[in-house]
């Protein structure tokens, strides 16, 4: 990668946001604690845009999101950012019935060019109002894209393709992905929203993963070949709009398929493209698809009990055992 430097996921996301507000004066911050952020995010930033593009809000998700959208409809590009994915229930009536439903209900005359940033997943044993990773929920909301990176690259490019949309944007960013180093190339640069990444070729099974997972996938693929088996992980980086054309493909090269995610496995990511396989391809599968996910449980606060919640690397691995029989 030309010009790549190694830099943090944090740091990929704060550098998207420079680069935006510098470029337009239109883009705009606001949230909780935004001067001293939980995970150090926008730290800093106040000083070189000051506090009318930097907003401390009051504790209340719900002004938030409807300053956001008003502000929005009025010409400006908000990045609101909600502390914590969970909190996104506190805000579920601006974000369903109003943000997502504009555009269509003013047949387009009206936009709202608004970014959500919200930290999801667990791993910090923050306790289950924390920890969730309620990304499946808004897919089934029409009118919201959704943004699930996994890689520095990813969160810096697809954060910038996020702000200068005209659409709502919901841009999830895993809590233990802030900290992993990725090259990131300096310079301007986008990543395109509905267009999946294949992170590691192979031609035995498909791997469909997301947000932290996919490290999980990468290691599952390494212990996987320690073995023979040549696992293709799949990166969708969007859930909506949804690169099904990839992951079909994968699937007839390979015919299997393993999904992977961190939230619940009932009604998930992995439900929704399973059953879009099975309606596109289902004569290519050559085994029953196999879903993994966190159990049906609210996060525990033990990290002993917590680890034991979501996908492991030998968990996928043994599950890509299992459908090559």
């Amino acid at each position: 990668m030309a010009n790549a430097r190694l830099i943090t996921g944090k740091d990929a996301i704060r550098e998207a946001l420079i680069e935006e507000m510098r470029r337009d004066p239109s883009v705009f911050l606001l949230g909780e604690d935004l001067e001293q952020a939980t995970f150090g995010v926008t730290d800093g930033l106040v000083e070189e845009f000051g506090a009318e593009r930097v907003r401390n809000t009051p504790i209340s998700e719900n002004a938030i999101i409807g300053a956001a959208i008003g502000a929005a409809l009025t010409g400006m590009r908000p990045v609101a950012e909600i502390m914590f994915a969970d909190f996104l229930m506190d805000a579920m009536d601006p974000i369903v019935n109003t943000m997502a439903k504009i555009r269509f209900m003013t047949s387009g005359q009206a936009k709202v060019p608004m970014v959500i940033r919200t930290p999801s997943g667990a791993g910090l044993s923050a306790g289950a109002q924390h920890s969730q990773s309620p990304e499946a929920i808004f897919m089934h909301i029409p009118g919201i894209k959704i943004a699930v990176p996994s890689t520095p690259y990813d969160m810096k490019g697809l954060l910038k393709t996020a702000i200068r949309m005209d659409d709502p944007v919901l841009f999830f960013e895993h809590k233990m992905l802030y900290y992993e180093g990725g090259e990131v190339p300096e310079g301007d640069y986008t990543v395109p929203f509905g267009k999946a990444d294949i992170k590691r070729q192979g031609k035995d099974v498909t791997i469909v993963a997301v947000l932290a997972m996919i490290k999980k996938a990468l290691m599952a693929a390494d212990i996987l070949a320690s073995e023979g088996i040549e696992a293709e992980v799949v990166d969708p980086r969007t859930l909506y709009p949804l690169d099904m054309d990839s992951i079909i493909n994968s699937v007839k090269k390979t015919k299997r398929l393993v999904t992977v995610e961190e939230g619940s496995r009932t009604g998930g990511i992995g439900a929704e493209i399973a059953a879009r396989v099975a309606e596109e391809a289902l004569d290519y599968l050559d085994a029953p698809v196999k879903r993994l996910g966190s159990a049906d449980c609210p996060i525990p606060f033990s990290p002993a009990l917590e680890e034991v919640m979501y996908p492991t690397e030998q968990g996928i691995a043994d599950a890509v055992k299992q459908i090559l029989g």
